[in-house]
């Protein structure tokens, strides 16, 4: 029998020892694999030195191009079932050619986080302005990103409080949206009694990729006022910071004196977090769910973060509770503490540095990620979602109208664009 096939087109190739959005599509890589797909990722974009040899766990890599028809004809020869978008910004570019040149395939949006509400939280940040949805609704990467995921069959969420916006506050129907946060192996009791002790651990950790504008306002900000703080209370503790492209500037804070530690890219992040006893995570803006809590948790190592940090992994009394998907996360406690001043961040990150309390925290991550990010549950509730959707594909595309008009008017302007640079290209 033939192997379904599944295309994924990426914005860049994944790096998952560097990024988050990187370990989120490793895994969707997993999960069709595991489901006997012919598993294929291409990408307009250079490969780094730490992209994931693809090849190595099965997946075939295609380079393709941008206003090029070469990606028309490959589409054709490959006649996928399913094409998986890892942003919104890849379905602008490549969505009306899967469209117009395989309309059977189930056009997924995997947004990984909502890009608008990052770039969003991140300008009022700068302006000091507080964050309101209004601020969210009138930002023109908004609109862009939710007529891409109009325009897809099936829009993966990640956080549950992004649900909330695009659910409750947008009025977006329930069924073109997948509440699918990271799919992780269920940490068994066996496995937590492996985890370093309390004793066996020493010293704060923060890790962050450079390239990520909330990580390096992140290290700027403990730098400043949070670290001397803590050094104030704990003269003995260290602060190792580590993250792959870590600007100069950020190079350049290393204090040995000050136990203020920038160590760099850490080849195998869980090894340097079951070193450490608390993870600080100081996050004034961004979006979606946070890879580094999620590692941190998986290492029993509990962490400080902050409301924005903790945001959709948790915390029920930062959003309403009537979302589908939202309501039974608020049984499962945060898995360290969570702060949003510099002087309670601090004083959190000294608390928690206590064996009790600390150890309290650390229960609390088993529960967290066996509740709600285990990959055996998450499988079967994607498992369902695709084939409710493709067994009745064109029923479900005629039930979303607005996805239909967006599809027509913007992306006639999209492709005819797209067409003139192909020919313009094509005369140089």
């Amino acid at each position: 029998m033939q192997k379904k096939t599944i295309l994924f087109i990426g914005f860049t190739w994944p790096e998952p020892a560097s990024t988050a959005a990187g370990n989120r599509i490793v895994q969707l890589l997993h999960y069709f694999l595991e489901r006997n797909y012919r598993v294929i990722f291409s990408s307009t974009a250079s490969e780094t030195p730490l992209s994931l040899n693809l090849e190595a766990i099965g997946v075939e890599k295609v380079n393709i191009a941008l206003n090029d028809a070469s990606f028309d004809d490959l589409i054709k020869v490959l006649v996928p079932q399913i094409v998986i978008f890892d942003r919104f910004l890849t379905e602008e570019q490549f969505g009306w050619r899967v469209a117009a040149y395989a309309p059977s395939a189930l056009r997924v949006l995997d947004t990984e986080d909502l890009h608008s509400l990052r770039v969003t939280r991140e300008t009022l940040f700068k302006k000091n302005i507080p964050f309101t949805t209004e601020h969210w609704l009138t930002n023109d990467t908004t609109k862009r990103e939710i007529a891409s995921i109009y325009r897809c069959d099936l829009s993966l969420i990640i956080s549950s409080y992004e649900m909330y916006l695009l659910t409750d506050i947008l009025k977006i129907d329930a069924a073109q949206l997948l509440h699918l946060p990271f799919m992780l192996n269920a940490i068994e009791e066996n496995t937590f009694g492996t985890y370093p002790s309390y004793e066996e651990r020493k010293d704060f950790i923060c890790i962050g990729n450079g390239k990520h504008a909330p990580n390096v306002d992140a290290i700027l900000w403990l730098k400043k006022e949070i670290w001397p703080r803590i050094k104030a209370k704990l003269p003995d503790a260290n602060l190792h910071i580590y993250g792959a492209y870590l600007p100069q500037h950020v190079q350049q804070m290393d204090d040995p004196k000050q136990g203020f530690r920038i160590m760099g890219w850490a080849e195998n992040a869980e090894k340097v977090l079951k070193k450490a006893r608390v993870g600080l995570a100081p996050l004034r803006f961004g979006a979606g769910i946070k890879g580094k809590l999620v590692d941190a948790m998986q290492a029993g190592t509990p962490t400080v973060t902050t409301s924005i940090g903790a945001e959709g992994m948790d915390l029920i009394s930062i959003y309403p509770t009537t979302t589908q998907g939202v309501h039974q996360e608020h049984k499962y406690g945060w898995s360290g503490k969570i702060a949003n001043t510099a002087d309670d961040f601090a004083k959190a990150a000294v608390s928690l540095y206590n064996k009790k309390e600390w150890q309290e925290a650390q229960l609390k991550a088993v529960a967290l990620i066996n509740g709600i990010y285990d990959k055996r549950f998450l499988g079967q509730k994607f498992d369902h979602t695709l084939t409710e959707i493709q067994s009745n594909l064109q029923t479900h595309r005629n039930q979303n109208f607005i996805g239909s008009m967006v599809m027509h008017h913007s992306l006639a302007s999209t492709k005819y664009m797209a067409k003139w640079i192909e020919a313009k290209n094509q005369n140089k």
